[in-house]
């Protein structure tokens, strides 16, 4: 798992006393411009806890904070999309400089994959290729940014957007997912928050970190209350082929005609690569209206000054999105299927742990932590911590998601490992919970 962590650099106070003397001879300093959105990442954390772990636990780091399916033999992706790759790279035709929005073969390609599922069909002229989902987030995230604009993100909700909206100067106003009404959106709340600087709404669909897929009356309500809002919604998509339940995927898009929608996709969770950074934007807009607005306008103008798309992979898109189907995704989804019914039963032997809505999508499971039966436990974050000092297992606190006394545990991993992580889990819980507590435990599985 070394290939997980990250190697130890020079902290700050380090940096401040070597050379002090030296320090006012020179004029440059680092900026701190990204401090602040630095500082609500998901890595800053998941590396604090990664810190605690010790090798004189005895015991193997267990990874369960982040989700990178990809390092598993499992997991591997098809051969067919291997072969893509391989074919333009023997070819030499992906050597090349490409245009800012992307290859036209490429965007075909993904206009044609997400048209499958979509009565208002895209064009190649409506799709930008970026370098992974994330950057997508940050050109959509700048394109915005406007003095007194404020964005509706979800909570919890994958904190890249939070961080971007900060870099960007965007407001951020959060809005509830709700836990006893299957993590649906809080529309209500949404109304109640919206004023005339309000720009656009986020969804994640299917949801990281919730694990739900929306039905299409729920997102049909979400596009007419962002058309009677006079908002866009933004909708995150990249996990669309990572659904393991009974509910279908609907696409945002199909409710284009009732407000115009933005959706983000990519390679990186359906085919298990993320490490070769490819990524679209898709604009359904069947009216014009981002074009009119001057949002595609700001969209380009963003993509012209960062980094292209990895032209090697863009040339095997067409080859890759041509052939893949359900059957291509089954093998994966079956594995994470049984993941999360070896995770959600072994939870209901673990008294402080509560699962309350089973995963059908995505690769992480959320439980809540019922801190009242445990002791010496502040908080997730101090769960996590205690965790990771005790027993090398590094789960990534709720607080990181934008919810509080929750916490987050990845599935995306071989079932041995998961096996072995709820054993530890299980101890760690037994030993934290409150004596009286602990003792009707024991005299519950028959212990005394």
């Amino acid at each position: 798992m070394s290939h997980l962590l990250v190697s130890s650099h020079q902290t700050e106070e380090e940096a401040e006393t070597q050379h002090e003397s030296e320090n006012s001879v020179w004029r440059f300093r680092g900026s701190d411009t990204a401090a602040k959105a630095s500082s609500v990442t998901m890595r800053v954390i998941v590396y604090k806890l990664f810190d605690l772990c010790s090798p004189d636990i005895k015991k193997p780091l267990l990874p369960l904070a982040h989700g990178d399916p990809s390092v598993y033999p499992c997991y591997r992706t098809s051969i067919h999309v291997e072969n893509a790759v391989a074919d333009v790279l023997r070819s030499g035709k992906g050597n090349s400089y490409g245009p800012a929005a992307g290859i036209l073969p490429a965007r075909q390609a993904v206009a044609d994959f997400v048209n499958r599922d979509l009565t208002n069909k895209v064009t190649p002229n409506d799709v930008y290729m970026t370098v992974g989902c994330n950057q997508g987030i940050e050109v959509l995230m700048q394109a915005l940014a406007a003095p007194n604009a404020n964005i509706f993100l979800p909570r919890p909700s994958y904190p890249h957007y939070e961080a971007r909206c900060v870099y960007s100067g965007l407001e951020v106003r959060k809005y509830d997912l709700l836990p006893e009404n299957e993590w649906e959106i809080d529309l209500q709340g949404i109304e109640a928050m919206a004023d005339e600087n309000t720009v656009a709404m986020v969804i994640i669909n299917p949801n990281n970190p919730c694990g739900n897929v929306y039905s299409y009356d729920h997102l049909k309500k979400v596009a007419e209350m962002a058309r009677k809002l006079g908002i866009m919604v933004i909708t995150d998509e990249v996990y669309s082929q990572t659904i393991f339940g009974d509910n279908p995927f609907v696409p945002m898009g199909e409710f284009g005609s009732i407000a115009p929608v933005i959706t983000l996709g990519g390679l990186s969770k359906g085919w298990i690569v993320p490490g070769w950074r490819i990524g679209w934007i898709a604009l359904n807009d069947p009216k014009g209206i981002f074009k009119s607005t001057g949002v595609a306008q700001s969209i380009q103008q963003n993509l012209d000054i960062t980094p292209d798309a990895n032209t090697l992979v863009q040339n095997a898109l067409p080859q890759i999105l041509e052939k893949s189907n359900k059957e291509m995704f089954a093998k994966k989804n079956s594995i994470l299927k049984q993941n999360v019914d070896l995770v959600c039963d072994r939870l209901e032997d673990i008294p402080c742990l509560v699962c309350t809505k089973k995963p059908e999508s995505c690769t992480y499971l959320l439980t809540k932590l019922e801190l009242p039966l445990m002791e010496d436990i502040e908080d997730d974050m101090d769960f996590c911590m205690k965790l990771a000092a005790e027993e090398n297992l590094v789960l990534l606190p709720g607080v990181a998601l934008g919810l509080k006394n929750w916490a987050r545990i990845t599935i995306g991993v071989e079932g041995r490992m998961l096996e072995d992580a709820l054993e530890r889990l299980s101890r760690f819980c037994q030993r934290h919970l409150k004596k009286t507590e602990a003792s009707l435990q024991a005299k519950y599985n028959g212990e005394i």
